[in-house]
């Protein structure tokens, strides 16, 4: 059941347009009967959130209740221009450190195949 519920668990949910700060979240399912645990890493960013704990929490809120864990593997921030087809992920989060931005850009390039996506280790 948790295989079906990681997979109903949408890799990335960004704000639509802005500057806002996101999270790398690691979302795992229970221990199969061949010993593997099914996990899959997502992005999450919103403008509404002042904090990367409060994006982490919101997240763990959504997926309570599936079977499902969650690990923050590191925060950033998201620029996104929409109108120019341009995401922007950069810096970290002071609590869960710098997240994989590489992976970052990967997942996103799953939901927005046409747009540039940039990352750089520089800015806060």
């Amino acid at each position: 059941m948790s295989e079906q519920n990681l997979k109903a668990v949408s890799s990335v949910d960004i704000d639509n347009s802005g500057i806002f700060k996101y999270v790398l979240i690691k979302v795992t399912g229970n221990e199969t009967a061949d010993g593997t645990e099914p996990s899959k890493n997502i992005v999450r960013g919103y403008a509404d959130c002042q904090w990367h704990a409060d994006i982490y929490e919101r997240t763990q809120e959504s997926v309570k209740g599936t079977g499902l864990d969650t690990e923050c593997l590191g925060g950033g921030r998201i620029e996104h221009n929409p109108d120019k087809k341009y995401i922007k992920i950069y810096g970290y989060s002071q609590g869960y450190g710098k997240a994989d931005h590489l992976e970052s850009k990967r997942i996103l390039l799953t939901k927005y195949k046409d747009y540039e996506i940039e990352t750089t280790d520089e800015g806060y």
